[in-house]
């Protein structure tokens, strides 16, 4: 009995065996793939190689981008890095977290050019007229990590999180790369923008923290500092792209910005050479991406336009490339639009997690687009921004007439397909784009393309009543 038992076995053992090296994926069919998530702050949709780009030098990137799908509609869902982060860690758009602005409340201009009253940098109470967040999203919030730790994943975030004290679940975390440094403190974070070493340090960090979980799913979510201002980097590196700069003289290239941007690929690279290494990376997904557009004083978005802060394409239009071996098809590329909030639906899919039941989801996974199945292309997609922002960069007048003042005013954005509304609670009017068409936004078609405008409008002020959005209604009469 005891020898049938003992053969039964073998047999089983022989099979299992045969089965792995006739299919090597079977032996870790039950393994979860790995995430990482590499996130460039204000880098600009132009300022890649596989856009087109000559002048910044992406060579890594542009290797993710050939091996994976590229996504040449992907909006961060804000046009700053605080909310944009938010939505993406949580799923939610802005009015659920409300998260809007770095710092919370408007600013960057004269209290006088506003219309309404709203939550102001420096103002008394009469300006809090509905509740905004200081940078902080909720503990009460699920986050991506989370929502990987229900499925096994261990995780880390490096880099800037700005975001609030909370570590939203990450097991490891640091802020510039050095074991310990976490300053989250709302208000007062530690920054790190002018360190020439911090992407060094944190990709140094991220490659410890892989080797060191390299055996179970892991989640990195490595959140650069560059390219954003104060710009700094190694000084051999600018002169060289300064004397690049000389081959583009109708171009007003910024050598440090450039720098900065190689520092950025540099690391990628290192990454997925890692994942090479220790034999992962069939086993690993990697995104690539930027939190908002590109900050007009360090650089273009041109064929978009304006920049960073702005609901025109280059504020929140930006790079995505995604690689999921074996799933997404090498050098694809999709034109269908997908916005932040996705990623954690997405994220939930590939690692067969159970989405948050305490918050609402507002993305949809994307995964049938990286399978390159069918995918809802009319599906809208919504922006909000309750308050006021200026700076380098503005576009829009102020309520007084006054051009170029504002980067953004209070207004709400819907997209569906190829076309795009921003209403302009601050004007009481809209503007209408086909962007498929005019990618650079120049011909406003809502007094032509009545019936599309009208249609739009009504599916966003039905989803601003749904979440709840705040819309301003005060009348500022100090203006």
């Amino acid at each position: 009995m005891k020898k049938s038992k003992t053969f039964h076995n073998l047999i089983l053992l022989s099979f299992f065996i045969s089965v792995i090296l006739v299919n090597p994926v079977a032996g870790y069919a039950e393994q979860k793939p790995n995430i990482v998530l590499v996130i460039a702050d204000d880098l600009g949709w132009a300022d890649v190689g596989y856009s087109g780009n000559t002048y910044f030098e992406t060579p890594n990137i542009d290797k993710l981008a050939r091996e994976g799908m590229v996504f040449s509609r992907f909006y961060p869902s804000a046009a700053n890095c605080a909310p944009s982060r938010a939505c993406l860690l949580t799923g939610m758009y802005t009015p659920r977290h409300q998260i809007y602005v770095p710092q919370g409340v408007a600013r960057g201009g004269d209290v006088s050019k506003m219309r309404f009253k709203v939550p102001t940098q420096g103002q008394s109470s009469l300006f809090n007229t509905f509740p905004v967040s200081m940078n902080s999203v909720s503990p009460e919030f699920e986050s991506l990590a989370e929502l990987l730790k229900k499925s096994g994943y261990v995780s880390a975030r490096l880099g800037k999180w700005h975001i609030g004290d909370d570590n939203q679940g990450f097991d490891v975390n640091s802020a510039n790369g050095e074991p310990g440094n976490v300053t989250n403190i709302c208000g007062t974070e530690e920054r790190f923008y002018d360190d020439i070493n911090v992407a060094e340090k944190l990709t140094d960090a991220a490659i410890n923290f892989i080797d060191e979980n390299k055996d179970h799913p892991f989640f990195l979510y490595l959140s650069h500092w560059e390219v954003h201002a104060p710009l700094a980097a190694d000084e051999e590196r600018i002169e060289y792209f300064r004397n690049k700069s000389v081959k583009w003289p109708e171009k007003s290239y910024n050598p440090v910005y450039a720098a900065e941007v190689e520092q950025v690929d540099i690391s990628v690279g290192r990454i997925l050479s890692k994942l090479k290494e220790l034999e992962l990376e069939e086993n690993t997904v990697v995104i690539f991406t930027s939190d908002n557009g590109g900050l007009l004083s360090v650089t273009s978005n041109a064929p978009l336009r304006a920049g960073k802060g702005t609901f025109y394409e280059g504020g929140i239009r930006v790079p995505l490339c995604i690689r999921w071996p074996g799933v997404t098809k090498p050098g694809s590329q999709t034109n269908i639009p997908v916005i932040g909030v996705d990623l954690m639906p997405t994220l939930a899919e590939i690692s067969s997690s159970e989405l948050p039941k305490n918050q609402p989801v507002d993305g949809m996974s994307i995964v049938p687009l990286l399978k390159h199945e069918s995918f809802d292309k009319e599906r809208p997609l919504f922006f909000h921004f309750p308050l006021y922002l200026g700076g380098s960069g503005s576009v829009l007048p102020a309520f007084n007439g006054e051009k170029n003042y504002w980067r953004a005013v209070p207004s709400s954005v819907i997209m569906s397909g190829d076309w795009k509304l921003i209403y302009y609670y601050e004007y009481e009017s809209y503007e209408l784009f086909n962007l498929k068409e005019d990618i650079s936004e120049q011909n406003d078609l809502s007094s032509t393309k009545t019936r599309v405008a009208l249609e739009m409008l009504g599916k966003l002020q039905k989803w601003v009543a749904e979440v709840n959005a705040p819309v301003p209604v005060v009348l500022n009469h100090n203006n």
